[in-house]
């Protein structure tokens, strides 16, 4: 090889490592900034199921960005009350947080529709209209007027309907009952004579021990076995028509969500919906066997009363026309979930039903 090409060919190496050098960190270093933030939790330790998708939530975002987006989760009343975590992200107080919409229905009903509503949607229903019919959208124009932005992170599926200290055999028998049982739910069951509280999770058992409660409605089995209800209230109600599919959301400070890169603002969405998905897949394998310990510890499963069931409906149908008449971002959510609802409940009438009531009947032949 000649001197020149040489010297050609070192020239040609130099500007090329030149030129991956300068090219190497620019985009990564401009939309990976390292952050740390704080996500206030509804709810406290013990309940790791809920609680726990949080922290979940937090580590894929963590270890999608390498590690340089850190969220830290703290417990209810680490930072503020369980029930103040979304008034804290809206004011800046926290940068976000994990709670369900439904317990700021005191702030504006159409809160609940982000969580459940009486005979709304089931877990798979209210996925479904969240991603493909417009529910996240919907609920972020809502949000956007308390300074939030939202996405789904969890849910509960099909909640239990409440432990009762005394049995409960027709809507006669609901009279008089102080409920543990919050927002729209608590509107349709005070129509019916119980008297609504509005009490967090961590407090439920002492005020159904000391008698200042006489019943109380939580999530079910997992986390109600966990926080012993069964002890002073024997009577477990199912099913829980006001939280058909229970979901939880991230919540992010609208100031805070501006700052973020695209980036970022994209992997709080994945990491936002892998932990929702998560959270539904934990409590369907959990919540049997845990149904089965509350059975075996004296707990006295039953089927609200046919009568009770059909009051709560109608009386729901009243309630929904009443708050749409003065309120008209609650008529239009309300009115685009339930036209979504319709179309699915007939589609669920060929498949998941026609399967899970054949397999419901091989279970009590015990065949399966």
């Amino acid at each position: 090889m000649s001197l020149n090409r040489r010297k050609l060919f070192a020239r040609s190496g130099a500007v090329a490592v030149g030129a991956a050098a300068s090219l190497a960190t620019p985009a990564i270093a401009q939309t990976a900034p390292e952050l740390k933030w704080r996500l206030t939790s509804s709810f406290p330790k013990a309940l790791d199921t809920i609680y726990g998708t949080g922290e979940t939530f937090a580590r894929y975002v963590r270890e999608a960005t390498d590690g340089k987006f850190q969220i830290q989760v703290f417990a209810a009343n680490e930072i503020v009350p369980g029930l103040e975590a979304a008034n804290a992200a809206g004011a800046g107080t926290v940068e976000m947080c994990h709670t369900c919409s439904y317990y700021y229905w005191g702030k504006d009903p159409t809160f609940a529709f982000g969580t459940a509503v009486p005979f709304g949607l089931n877990a798979r229903q209210q996925n479904a209209w969240m991603y493909y019919g417009g529910g996240i959208d919907l609920m972020n124009d809502f949000y956007a007027g308390h300074n939030l932005v939202g996405f789904p992170c969890g849910n509960t599926g099909a909640q239990m309907g409440g432990w009762f200290t005394k049995e409960i055999k027709s809507v006669e028998d609901l009279k008089g009952i102080k409920m543990r049982i919050a927002g729209f739910a608590g509107k349709v069951m005070s129509q019916l004579g119980v008297v609504p509280q509005q009490i967090a999770g961590g407090e439920i058992y002492q005020a159904l021990e000391k008698g200042t409660i006489d019943a109380a409605e939580w999530v079910g089995p997992y986390d109600d076995e966990k926080l012993g209800f069964y002890k002073v209230a024997p009577h477990y109600y199912n099913p829980g028509w006001w939280e058909g599919g229970a979901m939880l959301h991230i919540m992010t400070n609208s100031a805070k969500w501006a700052e973020l890169p695209a980036t970022y603002q994209s992997i709080i969405k994945t990491a936002a919906q892998a932990a929702n998905a998560d959270m539904l897949a934990k409590y369907d394998a959990v919540n049997p066997g845990a149904l089965k310990k509350l059975a075996a510890a004296g707990a006295k499963l039953a089927p609200y009363p046919q009568d009770v069931m059909e009051a709560c409906f109608t009386t729901s149908k009243a309630a929904y026309a009443e708050i749409s008449a003065s309120n008209a971002p609650f008529k239009k959510i309300h009115d685009a979930m339930m036209a979504f609802r319709s179309d699915a409940y007939l589609w669920a009438q060929f498949s998941e039903y026609q399967f899970d009531a054949f397999m419901m009947g091989q279970q009590r032949k015990k065949a399966l």
